[in-house]
């Protein structure tokens, strides 16, 4: 079991106590944040200002998980979306604005001061120490996604777990069931019942996720294309093979990761355009692609994908 690699954070956040111990007073932290040497990252805790400025919207919030930890109670660990962020895994509609405890000292269940504070899990297996601080568990954080969003964006961070293999299907169902009498837990079986770890990115999971909402056909993620010597020569996101179809999704993200060492993004657009003619001359497929924005207008997407099945039934009568 093993995060990817973030951005080492350690040592970045010095609390307010540290300043005042070297000798320094407040008039001396006011000017430092004034003119950026230093960034508030909330009451009391500070980061270098030009670390600070230099981090992701991500490692932000990673930071300032950190700052809360430094003055909270001495059972406290990260929990929930915090530790999801922390794991690694991606996040999709769950807003970045309070940070997420668990704590041993019977105090949860209360929310203050951009801080929600939950009761922590037991036995201490569902604690692990990753990087420089305590995090709930995969298997736990993932229990502990399905119960504070909906079930499109818990799939989201649980897929991502699967998918790294910090956990798996069967410990996620264990625990879902043991903890089914949490609040806000209904959705959890529907999370367990849907999560895939075969879907490999925010984008795909939310394409399949769509084609459930919408009783369209279930698809066959990372589907293996051959060529005519039997060959593996593609992987597509999404196939439909009785109907002919397969679906890609079309993110940022696939365009950075997928691009060759020094190729443009012209060059890489060719070379898809190129890798999709082939499939579909290999196949006899047709290819859907499917974006952001198409996810976000579920109706035309869905009346899209209908008539694309029902133009290939009608051309195998």
């Amino acid at each position: 079991m093993t995060a990817p690699e973030l951005v080492d954070l350690e040592n970045l956040v010095f609390l307010r106590r540290d300043v005042l111990d070297q000798g320094y007073d407040d008039r001396h932290i006011v000017r430092m944040v004034r003119c950026g040497a230093w960034h508030r990252i909330r009451r009391g805790a500070y980061a270098d200002g030009e670390a600070w400025r230099s981090l992701s919207e991500t490692d932000r919030y990673r930071l300032r998980c950190r700052a809360v930890l430094r003055t909270a109670h001495p059972s406290s660990s990260l929990s929930h979306v915090s530790a999801a962020i922390e794991w690694g895994v991606p996040v999709w509609g769950v807003p970045l604005d309070e940070v997420h405890l668990s704590r041993a000292d019977g105090k949860g269940g209360r929310r203050e001061a951009g801080v929600v504070h939950h009761r922590a899990p037991t036995p201490a297996e569902h604690l692990c120490d990753l990087r420089d601080v305590r995090v709930t568990s995969p298997t736990r954080c993932a229990v502990e996604m399905t119960s504070m969003t909906g079930v499109e964006s818990a799939l989201v961070s649980v897929n991502g777990l699967l998918h790294l293999g910090l956990t798996t299907p069967a410990d996620v169902a264990e625990l879902a069931h043991d903890l089914r009498f949490w609040p806000s837990s209904i959705g959890a079986n529907l999370v367990v019942r849907l999560a895939d770890p075969r879907l490999e990115s925010p984008g795909e999971t939310r394409t399949a996720y769509f084609m459930w909402a919408n009783h369209l056909p279930k698809p066959i993620p990372q589907f293996q294309i051959h060529d005519e010597h039997g060959r593996p020569f593609a992987r597509v996101d999404f196939a439909l093979p009785e109907h002919g179809v397969f679906i890609e999704f079309d993110g940022a993200a696939k365009y950075q990761e997928h691009r060759r060492p020094g190729e443009t993004l012209e060059d890489y657009v060719l070379r898809e355009k190129r890798r999709e003619e082939r499939i579909c001359q290999l196949t006899g497929w047709v290819c859907l692609r499917i974006t952001w924005s198409d996810l976000n207008r579920p109706r035309e997407l869905a009346l899209r994908i209908r008539r694309v099945l029902e133009s290939r039934i009608r051309a195998d009568q």
